[in-house]
Formats: structure tokens, C-alpha cells, sequence
């Protein structure tokens, strides 16, 4: 195959045995996830993402994929995630978003599901979610100041942010028990239901990731202020949200 895949699952079965090849039986699992597994794919503009989960000895063997990797990312494959599966079940209190996002939107593609039976703890979960969300205010205040409210800019960095707050968002949704949609503007409608916040401004976000929103220099300035205001009342309502709260939701 030498060209982008029209369906990521047209690539499963050839980035699989060239794994099988460098590994053996130090390789564990090969998953897809990402927009390749929720079905917002679309050629030539999205990444497939996988995740190489390799023993302890494999792991310590992974320079030798360095021709494999580049192979395929004339296809449009990112460069894997390559995990063991000790790290994952080790890793489930520092980073349960980036997991609980993983478990949400997969396909195995061979070996062992390390995904599917993974369970998190819903204390780590909301610290996280704070952590996350004060922390990216910071950084939204300080690259909104660089842009110089350049209108071309600050479409760059609503493109650039947007994603993770999608990820921070099914971590919300999580805490108060709510099941977690696949698809990125289901998740933005379900949060900002539970949450009471602006749906309509994080769907204009979005619309100017996906480049089906355009808007001028003076409504970007008047969005972004918005996107500002939001997250900063976001961080209130999570600090605000206590243990018990949580729980109970659950």
C-alpha cells in the first residue's frame, strides 16, 4: 500500500505483522484508538493512532522500529504510543483522563484488550481535571496576549486547544457518572448540559478547528474572551466539586 488509507482498518493487518516480526512474543497488543477508532476519521487530514504495548524485555528493544515507524507515517500514522502493561496499570492515578480517553475510543487490533477492564479512581480523576483546566487558563491567557489579538493567530490557537478540553471534558462527565459519547461535539453538548456552560461558543470552537467557521479579527477577539471566561468559571465549579459529590453522582 502506498497511499493514505481510505479506512484505517485497510492498514491493521501490515502494521501488524511488521510488529510481529520486530517482536515476537514481546508484543502484547496492538490498538487503535483516536478519531481512526470513533469514526470522525478522515483521510489525509487525521492522524491513526495507535498504541504498541510490548513485555519488559520489548520495550527495551524499541530502536529497532525506527525503518517500521517511518514506513508507515508516509501513510498517515503517527509515531505509537509504546507502553507496557505494568506502566499502564501503574499510571491510572497520575493520568486517568489520558486513559479513561484511550478506553473510550478503541479498537484492538491484536493480542490483549489492557484496555477494557481498566477502572479509575474517581479522587484522581477530579484533581486531574483541575489541574488540567487551571492549568490550561494560564496558558490560553498567556499565548491569547502573544497573538497580539491577531485574528489569524488565535484561530491557530483555538485549533490547538480545543482538543484537549474535548479529553478534560470526558473526565467531567465521568466524575458526575454520566456515560461517555464517542464523538467530539456529542461530548461538548452532554458537559456543557451538566455543567451549564455555553455550548453554542465551545461548537463555534470547534467549527473553527474544523474549518467550517470562519470568523472575522473582531469576532475571534469576542470568542476568545468568551473561551477565557468559560474555562475560568470551569475551574470554579470542579475546585467546588467535592469528594462526596462526586461519589454520590457516581
Amino acid at each position: 500500500m502506498s497511499k493514505i488509507p481510505k479506512e484505517p482498518k485497510e492498514i491493521f493487518p501490515g502494521i501488524t505483522n511488521d510488529y510481529k516480526q520486530l517482536f515476537g512474543d514481546d508484543l502484547d497488543s496492538v490498538i487503535v484508538y483516536g478519531s481512526a477508532a470513533s469514526g470522525e476519521y478522515v483521510p489525509g487530514k487525521s492522524d491513526i493512532n495507535f498504541m504498541i504495548v510490548l513485555s519488559e524485555h520489548g520495550i527495551d528493544r524499541i530502536d529497532r522500529t525506527f525503518e517500521v515507524i517511518g514506513k508507515w507515517k508516509k501513510l498517515g500514522v503517527a509515531t505509537p504510543l509504546f507502553l507496557t502493561e505494568d506502566y499502564i496499570r501503574t499510571s491510572l492515578d497520575a493520568f486517568p483522563i489520558e486513559y479513561l480517553n484511550f478506553q473510550n475510543n478503541y479498537q484492538l487490533v491484536y493480542g490483549k484488550d489492557v484496555l477494557k477492564d481498566l477502572t479509575f479512581d474517581l479522587r484522581f480523576v477530579r484533581l486531574q481535571c483541575e489541574r488540567e483546566i487551571k492549568g490550561k487558563l494560564l496558558l490560553l491567557r498567556e499565548a491569547f496576549l502573544e497573538t497580539k489579538g491577531k485574528g489569524r493567530d488565535l484561530q491557530q490557537l483555538v485549533s490547538q486547544s480545543i482538543r484537549a478540553f474535548v479529553a478534560i471534558f470526558n473526565g467531567l462527565l465521568y466524575l458526575k457518572g454520566k456515560g461517555l459519547p464517542r464523538h467530539k461535539r456529542e461530548v461538548i453538548t452532554e458537559v456543557c448540559q451538566t455543567f451549564d456552560m455555553d455550548t453554542s461558543l465551545f461548537q463555534k470552537l470547534l467549527d473553527i478547528k474544523e474549518n467550517k467557521m470562519k470568523p472575522s479579527g473582531t469576532e475571534i477577539t469576542q470568542l476568545f474572551q468568551a473561551y477565557l471566561k468559560e474555562t475560568g468559571r470551569l475551574w470554579r465549579v470542579v475546585d467546588a466539586l467535592g469528594e462526596e459529590e462526586v461519589v454520590t453522582a457516581t
